[in-house]
């Protein structure tokens, strides 16, 4: 799943994922980073910074405009 949210946010520029845990975050494209070799999604927010497993993604979506 790591490598679909990671292609999808480079492609949609935002990714919503929601994790094995029930957690819900908002991805985008300007303050996410993808660690390949620890598969860490490292988000880095206007007052924190958040590591999120990227291999406890359990689905993802992103929003269409119309």
């Amino acid at each position: 799943m790591f490598e679909h949210v990671k292609a999808k946010l480079q492609e949609a520029g935002e990714v919503m994922i929601f994790t094995d845990a029930g957690e819900q975050h908002e991805l985008h494209s300007h303050n996410v980073t993808f660690h390949d070799d620890s598969r860490l999604i490292e988000v880095d927010t206007a007052e924190e910074v958040h590591w999120l497993d990227g291999d406890k993604i359990e689905r993802f979506w992103i929003h269409r405009e119309f």
